[in-house]
């Protein structure tokens, strides 16, 4: 009866190996809301373009990834916006963990982080742009007496 329930165990924890890759999947979608609506918004990480929205509101699906995610939002006649989308285990991912470690001595957990599939990003970015007051330079005009 005891290694009946031994087998049992070994076998549950080869169904979780890679819990978060198989739950949470290693990509998500980002929905982009800006104010105003229309904008152009550049995905970077680590310095490089991953993808586009090319008019607000709209979603980019991006690879989960330990690394952060910067929004950078662009429209005529308003100031550039910025949003740092940071990476991050969310709670679930956190008690899936401590589990994983009983279970299967860590296993999952290495598969889930080289995927990615432990990290998160905030799903929904939202944006106000500051329109830009700069004026263009006005000739002077010189007026004779």
């Amino acid at each position: 009866m005891q290694s009946v329930a031994v087998a049992g165990l070994l076998g549950l924890s080869l169904l979780l190996c890679g819990c978060a890759t198989v739950f949470e999947g290693t990509s998500q979608s980002i929905d982009v809301v800006t104010n105003p609506t229309g904008a152009t918004c550049v995905f970077e990480r680590e310095g490089k373009p991953i993808g586009t929205v090319a008019g607000t509101p709209g979603p980019l699906v991006v690879k989960k990834s330990k690394y952060d995610i910067t929004v950078k939002c662009t429209k005529p006649g308003y100031q550039e916006a910025a949003y740092l989308n940071h990476s991050g285990a969310t709670a679930t991912i956190a008690a899936n963990i401590a589990v994983d470690i009983i279970l299967t001595a860590g296993i999952s957990s290495i598969i889930d982080s080289a995927d990615g599939a432990d990290n998160k990003y905030d799903s929904v970015v939202n944006l106000s742009m500051v329109p830009d007051f700069a004026m263009p330079a006005v000739a002077a005009v010189a007026v004779a007496p």
